[in-house]
């Protein structure tokens, strides 16, 4: 168990899913679930952030603002889990697409 994941029980869940998925043929889930597991296979935690979202514009000053948070491998892991309930709707699938870049471009 790292970071609140207990690895080999979600890894072997995830592998279990990514074969109904297959079977199911939704080519983004199987591509974010093997993408997910690899990762924590091979990392043990999940070090993959939300993807950015698009900067909150001040209305004072009319500037671009992030706002920083510390956010977790848990809450991100969490995030992208719930993305994948509704993946069919346009904006999920989006930023299920934004966690495939960002699985791919991490160098840990």
């Amino acid at each position: 168990m790292r970071n609140g994941i207990i690895l080999n029980t979600l890894v072997e869940d995830l592998k279990d899913l990514r074969k109904l998925v297959v079977e199911e043929n939704i080519p983004l889930l199987a591509k974010v679930i093997r993408l997910t597991f690899e990762h924590l296979e091979e990392y043990q935690s999940f070090n993959v952030p939300i993807p950015d979202d698009d900067p909150i514009e001040d209305d004072l000053e009319n500037e671009e603002v992030r706002v920083e948070e510390e956010i977790t491998g848990q809450e991100s892991l969490d995030y992208m889990l719930s993305l994948m309930v509704d993946h069919q709707n346009k904006v999920n699938e989006l930023e299920l697409r934004d966690y495939v870049k960002e699985f791919n471009d991490y160098k840990g």
